[in-house]
C-alpha cells in the first residue's frame, strides 16, 4: 500500500531531519531499512519519527559492517545520510563507492549548511540554519526579541521534507535515465525556499525589516492571536475584505471606526481594541459565534487538545499506535492510501530477516555476529 510501495531505501541512522525524511517516505509504502548503531538505545512506540521501518544493526567501523550496507545498495533505490560532509566517504559509503554497486542509486545527504561553503563543516542546529537564512529575524512582535519557531523550519520543512522531496524526484529522474545522482539537501537551502513569498514582497516593497509590522507576522489586527476570557487563546486570519468585514460584524465591532482594514497606522489601536473584545468571552464561547464561518478562525490548541477537536477526529488527523497518539501520514491518496504500519522498533530488530534476503546464509549471519559486525 502507499504511491510508494515497491521502493527499497537505505536509511544510514541519525537524528531530526533524517528520521523525518524516512517517516514521510515509509508512510507513503517506501520499504525504508534503518541501518543503526550496534550500541544504539532502545527505541519505544513513542519514537513517532522512527515508525514504519525496519531496522539491521551494523558496526560501520569494520570492513564487513560497510560490506553489507554496499550489499544493501545493490538491491536498493535510493540511500540518504545525515553526516558532515565527508564522513560517509572516510566510512567508505560515499556516493561514488555506492553507486559503484549499483548505478542507478538515489544518493541523498542531508546537512543544515550544505556540502560546499566557508560553514559546511561547522556545527549546527535549526535555530542557525533559519538565521543564517532570513527567516528567524522575521519571526517576533515588535520591538522583541526574534522566537524561534520550535525548529519546524530548518529541521523538519527546509530540512527533512526537502530531503524527501528530493529523492522522490530523483527516483522519478532515476525511472527514465537508468541513472542515479546525488541530492544535496541543506536546511539553509530549503529555509530560504520556505522563504520565497517574503522575498518576493520584500522586492515590492510589501515587507518591511521591523518585526511585528507586517501583515503576517502579527503587525496586522487581523492577523493575530488573541487571548480569551479563559486564559486561551484564539486565531484570526481575515485578510479578504468579505473575511474581515465577517470579523467586524461577528465581533461586535463599529463598521465605521474598523472600516480602512489596511491603513497600517491604525493597525496598533484596531489591536488593542480587539484585545478587549476577545477577553470578554471564553475560547469556547468565540468559537460557537466563529468557527466554520468566513472569519477565517480557529482555536489555538495545544499538541494534547488538537487531536480531540471534532474536525480532527472526522478526518483522522491524529492515530493511535500502541498507545500513542501521533499525526496520520500526509497527504492523502484516493487509490494508493498510505497508513503507519507499526511502531519504532529497536536496533537490530530486523537483521536476521534483511540479511536473509540479501542472501546471506545462516552460517554466515553467525559468523557476522560472532565478529561483531551485526546485532539482532
Amino acid at each position: 500500500m502507499g504511491p510508494l510501495a515497491g521502493f527499497r531505501i537505505i536509511e544510514l541512522a541519525g537524528i531530526g531531519p533524517g528520521p523525518f525524511c524516512g517517516m514521510m517516505l515509509s508512510d507513503m509504502g517506501a520499504d525504508v531499512i534503518r541501518v543503526d548503531r550496534i550500541a544504539g538505545e532502545p527505541r519505544r512506540p513513542r519514537d513517532v519519527l522512527a515508525r514504519n521501518r525496519r531496522s539491521i544493526a551494523i558496526d560501520l567501523k569494520k570492513p564487513e559492517g560497510v560490506e553489507l550496507v554496499l550489499r544493501l545498495c545493490e538491491k536498493s533505490h535510493a540511500l540518504f545520510e545525515g553526516f558532515r560532509p565527508g564522513v560517509t566517504e572516510r566510512m567508505g559509503l560515499g556516493p561514488e563507492d555506492c553507486m559503484a554497486r549499483n548505478p542507478k542509486l538515489v544518493y541523498g545527504r542531508m546537512t543544515g549548511w550544505g556540502q560546499e561553503g566557508p560553514l559546511a563543516q561547522a556545527a549546527g542546529h535549526d535555530i542557525n540554519y533559519i538565521g543564517l537564512a532570513g527567516a528567524l529575524h522575521a519571526i517576533g512582535r515588535k520591538g522583541e526579541r526574534p522566537v524561534p519557531p520550535l525548529n519546524l523550519i530548518g529541521d523538519f520543512g527546509g530540512g527533512g521534507m526537502l530531503l524527501a522531496y528530493g529523492l522522490v524526484c530523483g527516483l522519478l529522474e532515476a525511472e527514465r535515465s537508468g541513472k542515479g545522482q546525488v541530492v544535496d539537501a541543506a536546511m539553509v537551502d530549503g529555509t530560504a525556499a520556505l522563504m520565497a513569498m517574503f522575498f518576493s514582497m520584500g522586492a515590492g516593497g510589501g515587507f518591511n525589516d521591523e518585526r511585528g509590522t507586517n501583515m503576517l507576522d502579527s503587525g496586522a489586527h487581523f492577523y493575530d492571536t488573541y487571548e480569551t476570557k479563559d486564559g486561551k487563546f484564539v486565531c484570526v486570519g481575515s485578510i479578504e475584505p468579505q473575511f474581515y468585514a465577517l470579523l467586524v460584524e461577528k465581533g461586535g465591532l463599529d463598521s465605521d471606526r474598523f472600516g480602512d482594514q489596511m491603513d497600517r497606522s491604525r493597525w496598533p489601536e484596531y489591536k488593542q481594541e480587539l484585545e478587549q473584545v476577545f477577553r470578554a468571552k471564553t475560547r469556547d464561547e468565540w468559537c460557537e459565534i466563529m468557527e466554520g464561518s468566513d472569519v477565517c478562525f480557529a482555536p489555538v490548541l495545544s499538541i494534547f487538545e488538537a487531536p480531540q477537536h471534532p474536525h480532527n477526529q472526522y478526518r483522522s488527523t491524529f492515530v493511535e499506535i500502541d498507545g500513542v497518539v501521533q499525526p496520520a501520514p500526509a497527504p492523502r491518496f484516493s487509490r494508493t492510501p498510505a497508513q503507519v504500519r507499526g511502531s519504532a522498533k529497536s536496533p537490530g530488530a530486523d537483521t536476521t530477516e534483511i540479511l536473509s534476503e540479501l542472501g546471506c546464509s545462516e552460517d554466515e549471519i553467525a559468523r557476522l555476529a560472532e565478529s561483531g559486525a551485526i546485532h539482532g
